[in-house]
């Protein structure tokens, strides 16, 4: 039976990827636009996510129902302690779920996401969404003190990219879905469609422009309408009227700005610091969850509102603030039980802690505010819903996604202005008391440091001829290559894809790195040759259209490379053009255009600021050829502009390496000029410098 069952997947695999293989060739012969494909595939990322979002909420709504539920009838001898086993079931359950089968799916999922998008090109495993899933719905249901933010950020995110890797997309269109599909889980589960598009810029991308603004707010919009459809359209959280009673108010919400910043820091540091304590502990890392879930077990038998997500007891805060002293108790053990639960290893989101702590933190001082100044101040409610946002901006540093998704959840405007500045002062404090966010910290440990980018988009007239590598300088495969020597091929030239020549030195398709990788999936490839993983009659483009041609055939398909083959004879192959080589294009026409004018403003900065630009060619026995860019001594006043690599001309940043015969165009004054030689090599017998003003 397994034997079958085995075989019967092996078909469906292989009819599968047959089917998508043909459905790119389709692409390719059709040629339809790229705003359609952008279009179409941002729709399906979002019926899938809405419609996963669905899913999981009924997951959370059934496994709660089990656990306690049933759990009460099962364990019944045991009274009202039968709550402390609970999480520790659970925790039995996900630690072995995540272990064995996606690593990926431990702690709160977003740190996941943001890594696959920086260094992996948005590539998620398929089976991480599912087991996410079904790890966090039972760690949720079984009491772990967790939201389910993450959870479908994650999952969204592993549908996107699955997408994207169905279709044979590239990095960059495939981060892009990853982003769609992260905007449309947090659309569907929140009814937040606005928050949902800026928080998969603001936190998963790091970075706004037009070119991902629209795919991920379709996305976003697809996934809502199919969560308000199935969930119903009602704000997350119904309060009262609330408003600014007086201006003097705003100094009393800065104030909460700065104590909400504290308890975010704090909560980050206890959080990780609990992880370390568990990651040292010498014990079977799968069994650990249920450790954890014992202690919440212990913290829920006194304290059961820090079970789960904890809405109800948010809601009932932004309604009716309870007592002062049991608000900052529920403010400790929701600290202390969420670090638990993902310290040990459980899944799920920070977000609904962080909601639930501001909540907390907001309505204890709105208690002493509103008694101490009763006619100026608003109830506790108001600063309650304040402080959730506060709170969750100084834990994300996201200020704008904490802002937009709190005046969705509520529905309530009117109390925008003091939303705005609590929001904000939280981030900045909390940055400047902890420069890493709940999300970026857990990259820092692994020394993963992520920094935004800006895109300069520029093309003035040039010509694929003056971008493209001629044929002279490429690297070519035989179709009869054997995998083995096109492995050793890769390895070698540390290229992503080669042009494929047939017998007679004409062009017969283009093969990749992801070629190579989807055949040693599927098994055994000592008999393959190139041939049979190749992509044949790729799509070209010839030496004389514009290069903005090219550009629409790479983004068709969103391929790397394009093969340019003569006019007259499209299987004679004059070149390869790359993405990298349009951006050198790029900066070829601005030269052109600009050449001139930013002569003058060079001569103009280094007059008025005593600075110049000042080129190191680095030779191959300097002793920093191998060094990073932030391992090197420099002067305190100089910048490094821009590494010229040969052809190549790259944006530093600090893991940038520095190689022999590297042009360094480096800005400084004219006293750092000579300590900058003396920085780079003492010697100064190996490295050449030159000034250009």
């Amino acid at each position: 039976m397994r034997q079958h069952d085995s075989e019967v997947a092996v078909r469906l695999g292989e009819r599968w990827r047959t089917f998508t293989h043909r459905f790119a060739r389709l692409l390719d012969r059709l040629q339809p636009p790229e705003r359609a494909v952008l279009v179409m595939t941002a729709v399906v990322v979002g019926i899938g996510a809405g419609l996963g979002a669905v899913v999981f909420r009924w997951l959370i709504a059934s496994f709660t129902r089990l656990f306690f539920d049933g759990g009460r009838v099962a364990l019944g001898f045991l009274g009202a302690y039968y709550v402390v086993l609970i999480p520790a079931i659970g925790g039995l359950i996900v630690g072995p779920l995540v272990y064995f089968f996606a690593r990926e799916a431990k702690g709160h999922g977003v740190p996941e996401v943001m890594e696959a998008v920086a260094l992996q090109g948005g590539r998620i495993r398929a089976i991480v969404g599912l087991i996410k899933a079904v790890a966090s719905s039972i760690c949720i249901g079984s009491g772990g003190s967790v939201g389910r933010e993450g959870p479908i950020v994650q999952i969204g995110s592993a549908w996107g990219s699955t997408v994207g890797q169905w279709l044979h997309f590239s990095d960059e269109r495939t981060r892009n879905l990853v982003a769609c599909g992260a905007a449309a889980g947090i659309a569907a589960t929140f009814n937040a469609p606005i928050a949902g598009v800026i928080f998969a810029l603001e936190v998963i991308l790091q970075e706004f422009s037009v070119r991902h603004f629209s795919t991920v707010v379709i996305s976003s919009v697809t996934a809502s309408v199919i969560g308000r459809a199935l969930l119903g359209d009602v704000p997350a959280f119904p309060v009262p009227t609330y408003s600014l009673v007086s201006p003097w108010e705003l100094g009393l919400y800065s104030v909460l700005g700065v104590l909400a910043a504290f308890v975010a820091v704090g909560f980050i540091l206890l959080l990780y610091r609990t992880e370390d304590l568990f990651d040292a502990w010498p014990f079977p890392e799968y069994l650990k969850p249920a450790v954890g879930g014992l202690a919440l077990g212990l913290i829920g038998l006194y304290l059961p509102q820090v079970f789960g997500m904890g809405y109800e007891t948010i809601e009932n805060t932004l309604l009716n603030p309870s007592g002062l002293a049991f608000l900052v108790i529920l403010l400790v053990a929701k600290l202390v039980a969420t670090s638990l639960t993902l310290g040990s290893g459980g899944s799920g989101g920070v977000f609904a802690p962080s909601l639930f702590m501001g909540a907390m933190v907001g309505g204890a001082f709105g208690l002493v505010v509103h008694r101490i100044l009763p006619d100026i101040t608003a109830t506790g409610g108001a600063y309650a819903v304040v402080g959730m946002a506060a709170v969750f901006a100084g834990a994300a540093r996201a200020p704008i996604t904490a802002i937009l998704i709190l005046f969705e959840m509520t529905d309530d405007y009117r109390i925008i202005l003091p939303l705005m500045l609590t929001v904000v002062i939280s981030t900045i404090v909390a940055e400047h008391l902890s420069g890493e966010s709940i999300y970026t910290l857990k990259l820092a440990r692994r020394g993963i440091h992520l920094a935004q980018g800006r895109d300069i988009d520029v093309m003035q007239g040039v010509f694929v001829s003056e971008a493209m590598t001629p044929r002279e300088d490429l690297d070519v495969v035989g179709v009869n290559m054997s995998l083995e020597e096109l492995t050793e091929q890769f390895d070698r030239t540390h290229h992503h894809g080669f042009p494929v020549l047939d017998e007679q030195g004409y062009l017969y398709g283009v093969v990749t790195h992801r070629d190579l990788e989807e055949a040693m999936r599927r098994g055994d490839i000592s008999d393959l040759r190139v041939r049979n993983i190749c992509t044949v009659s790729p799509v070209t483009v010839h030496p004389d259209e514009p290069l903005w041609v090219a550009l629409k055939r790479l983004g068709v398909r969103d391929v790397g490379r394009l093969p340019v083959v003569h006019h007259h004879d499209p299987r004679r192959l004059l070149g390869m053009v790359h993405r990298h080589d349009i951006i050198r294009a790029y900066n070829l026409g601005i030269l052109r255009r600009l050449d001139a004018q930013q002569r003058a403003e060079r001569l103009r900065l280094g007059k008025l600021g005593g600075t110049e630009f000042v080129e190191v060619v680095v030779d191959k026995g300097s002793p920093v050829v191998g060094q990073r860019l932030r391992d090197v001594c420099l002067p305190e006043n100089c910048i490094v502009v821009s590494v010229q690599r040969g052809r190549k001309v790259i944006i530093p940043h600090g893991d940038t390496a520095i190689k022999a015969k590297d042009k360094l165009v480096v800005f400084a004054t004219e006293e750092c000029a000579a300590e900058l030689r003396e920085a780079l090599d003492p010697s100064t017998e190996d490295v050449e410098f030159s000034t250009r003003g």
